[in-house]
């Protein structure tokens, strides 16, 4: 249930998605908000951290039933997106792992592969990342350079890859690689790999120094002839990974979408609080007309970004999700949602600019939703496509 919102409730929310808000708000105010700054000290989660998560029941949420999941909707990991950001978590690599990564498995594994696979998945045994970005290719996968040559039963790969978050304790790697250089994004496949050896060939590099989410274990990977079993290809053949990436990029916006509201909740809630214990001129700075006006917008602006969110979660539930509907989803999320935060910044003053407040850690954070998941640049082109 919304603190902001008491009375809201999404179309497509039931009595087992409320109930579900409240096991993962008490799951994580307690084991992960306590833990932000040393986690932030150390650039990364605890590892039994993603333990206690599947142990919670929080990793296997619209995940198939035989492997130890929940078989939910996407509403069961829109909610968990929502409560980690106003749990303030900067740290968590979750939405890499269980609405993402997970499903590119689930979807376009095979049956042996998702037996080995999803249970690990779905208990924390196994930590999820997936290797698109390389130093010079960004929003433009068709491009990459990471190499997988067949050789026999196995794939040998050469490349490099930046920004992956989970970097640290990633088990299971997917890997987007092109198998056929020559072919543009009919050449791009995805390979699992099994790193949590890790094995001759692959090699983690440093952790990345980020503005914001310092406790996200976000890496450099380095491959020099690592070799994967070629049965750990996702899909029945090469060249499926571009249109395999594709068709999940709407689950990967919606979920960044997801967070993005609850960010922006979560900083008007710690405005709101702090408005009314902080004093100025012998009074509560709530009690001066611009700053009720500017928290009275801020919370009209929070209800527009959760109705949109939720309008679109509601069309992928149903089904009828479109990259065009899923964009301006992420869009108006991430764009509204940083100017949210921001202008609640301002009402701390100076200990808006500490990073011991949680304000403070999400304003750095906040920043990159506007640039991963696809930046809002993109977005718009992929809207105009639909004008």
């Amino acid at each position: 249930m919304s603190e902001l919102f008491p009375h809201y409730r999404a179309t497509w929310e039931t009595d087992q998605h409320r109930e579900l808000r409240r096991h993962a708000a008490e799951f994580f105010r307690k084991e992960a908000t306590p833990n932000q700054e040393r986690w932030a000290a150390n650039h990364q989660v605890d590892r039994d951290f993603w333990n206690k998560m599947g142990n919670a029941g929080l990793l296997g949420l619209d995940l198939p039933e035989e492997f130890g999941g929940t078989g939910g909707d996407f509403g069961y990991s829109a909610i968990v997106g929502e409560e980690l950001a106003l749990a303030h978590d900067a740290a968590s690599g979750w939405a890499v792992h269980s609405p993402i990564v997970a499903h590119y498995i689930n979807t376009y594994g095979n049956a042996e592969q998702k037996q080995r696979w999803m249970p690990k998945i779905i208990s924390g045994e196994a930590v999820l990342a997936i290797a698109m970005t390389e130093p010079g290719t960004g929003s433009d996968l068709q491009a990459v350079r990471t190499t997988a040559t067949r050789d026999g039963d196995e794939y040998v790969i050469n490349g490099s890859k930046t920004f992956i978050s989970n970097g640290t304790h990633c088990d299971l790697l997917v890997i987007v690689a092109k198998t056929d250089p020559s072919a543009g994004a009919a050449g791009v496949s995805l390979i699992v790999a099994e790193t949590g050896d890790d094995p001759a060939g692959f090699e983690r590099g440093r952790v990345l120094e980020k503005v914001g989410q310092h406790g996200q274990d976000t890496r450099e990977l380095f491959f020099s002839d690592m070799r994967v079993p070629a049965a750990n290809l996702l899909g029945e053949r090469e060249g499926q990974g571009f249109y395999q990436l594709m068709e999940q990029l709407a689950r990967e916006r919606l979920i960044i979408a997801s967070v993005c509201s609850g960010m922006a909740e979560a900083a008007l809630l710690e405005a709101i609080k702090y408005t009314k214990e902080r004093e100025a001129f012998g009074r509560p700075l709530i009690k001066f007309q611009h700053n009720r006006f500017q928290l009275a917008e801020l919370k009209a602006e929070v209800l527009s970004i959760k109705t949109t969110v939720d309008y679109c979660v509601q069309q992928y539930i149903d089904g009828s999700i479109d990259p065009a509907t899923a964009s301006m989803a992420k869009l108006i999320a991430a764009d509204k949602g940083v100017a949210v935060v921001d202008r609640c910044v301002q009402f701390f003053g100076g200990y808006g600019y500490m990073m011991e407040y949680p304000i403070a850690r999400a304003y750095a954070a906040a920043r990159v939703n506007k640039i991963y998941g696809g930046t809002s640049e993109i977005m718009k082109e992929i809207i105009s496509r639909s004008l």
